[in-house]
């Protein structure tokens, strides 16, 4: 019968003697890899126990190599160079095969799933991973494209426009009767979005109407929740056209006046990484041109 094979030593332990003897201090090794001094010292420790050899000469105040670590030492920063090398290899294939778009979810559930169905049948093996965001996205979520809404006035350098909208009255057909002409929409419960109070005083003022009595309101914090109370006949809402759309094409929205306004708010896109795999090149190419 073979003799068991014994266990190699932690992969944490390596590094920390790597790290050590590069430094030649425990605390600069800590900080190098992020760890506490008391953890390298017992990283150590335990590489040399399980070699049964000691690997420094801890003096008063300095830290040397014994003749076994500096054996020890060329052999060991191959096999973690070999092992970093390969980590990467795998990770960057993933990176080759995958994207993270984060995307306000008013426009993700509606303007993009058509542009994502053209950029799979374009890209069959890239897998898109969607974060749909309310409001502004979390900095330490992972993303390779990022779509934003930004006012056009406070657009930071990094940003590009995607898409700028026009706002448009919308309500439910049921509603559209009692829609005689602005003082009359103004009059009926406003469906307003939390942050975008200004649409309505955007068409009030269009008509010259800012001294309107206040109306009923109802409040949300989804521009797609504005839609579908609108279109259950609770109120009158102001949306960009880009989301209303769908809603007009199926017939649960109308809008009574043939005018629009221009909106303050847009679309933007930024790419934090600072250089972009092929897929969020690819994506990034296939958004721009959905948005023309």
């Amino acid at each position: 019968m073979a003799p068991k094979r014994r266990a190699p030593p932690p992969l944490n332990f390596v590094r920390s003697f790597e790290a050590a003897a590069r430094h030649l201090s425990f605390t600069r090794a800590a900080e190098d890899l992020g760890y506490t001094q008391a953890a390298v010292s017992t990283h150590i420790r335990g590489l040399e126990a399980h070699l049964g050899q000691r690997l420094f000469r801890r003096n008063a105040r300095s830290l040397d190599l014994t003749e076994v670590g500096e054996a020890l030492l060329p052999t060991l920063r191959q096999a973690l160079r070999q092992i970093d090398g390969a980590a990467e290899a795998i990770a960057k294939s993933a990176r080759e095969r995958s994207v993270v778009l984060s995307c306000p979810i008013s426009l993700a559930e509606g303007w993009l799933p058509p542009v994502l169905a053209g950029f799979r049948a374009a890209h069959p093996g890239v897998e898109v991973l969607v974060q749909a965001t309310i409001w502004d996205r979390d900095e330490t979520d992972p993303a390779d494209v990022v779509i934003s809404v930004r006012r056009d006035d406070e657009v930071p350098p990094d940003c590009r426009l995607l898409l700028r909208e026009d706002l448009m009255l919308v309500c439910a057909p049921s509603v559209a009767a009692r829609v005689t002409g602005p003082e009359a929409a103004l009059a009926l419960p406003q469906i307003r979005v939390a942050g975008r109070q200004e649409y309505f005083a955007i068409f009030a003022a269009a008509h010259g109407l800012e001294d309107a009595p206040p109306a009923e309101v109802m409040r949300t914090n989804s521009s797609n929740v504005s839609l579908e109370l609108a279109a259950a006949g609770l109120g009158v809402t102001l949306a960009v056209k880009t989301l209303a759309r769908p809603y007009l094409a199926r017939g649960a929205l109308v809008a009574p006046f043939a005018e629009s306004w221009p909106c303050p708010w847009g679309y933007y896109l930024s790419t934090p990484a600072r250089r972009l795999s092929a897929p969020a090149r690819a994506l990034l190419a296939c958004l721009e041109a959905a948005a023309e």
